[in-house]
């Protein structure tokens, strides 16, 4: 009548991993651009320069786009001066 072992986080991983198997899931590794590189932020804002020229009378929709990437870029600083 010992006590039991404390599972081992590589126990606990394959434990939950099994479990998301057993509903139907698989692993699966994504790769995403890095938002705090300067090259993210030329991309982001030459994207929107490309719209503007393609679709300048959607004013209304291009003014949206540009908010938005507007609030994107200014988080991702907000972010970068948090560390």
């Amino acid at each position: 009548m010992g006590m039991e072992r404390p599972m081992t986080s590589a126990e606990r991983v394959a434990k939950r991993r099994a479990a998301l198997r057993a509903q139907g899931l698989r692993p699966k590794t994504f790769w995403l651009p890095d938002t705090s590189t300067p090259e993210f932020r030329a991309r982001a804002e030459a994207s929107t320069a490309w719209l503007w020229e393609r679709a300048s009378e959607e004013e209304q929709a291009m003014a949206f786009v540009e908010a938005m990437t507007d609030d994107l870029l200014a988080d991702l600083d907000r972010r970068e001066a948090e560390g």
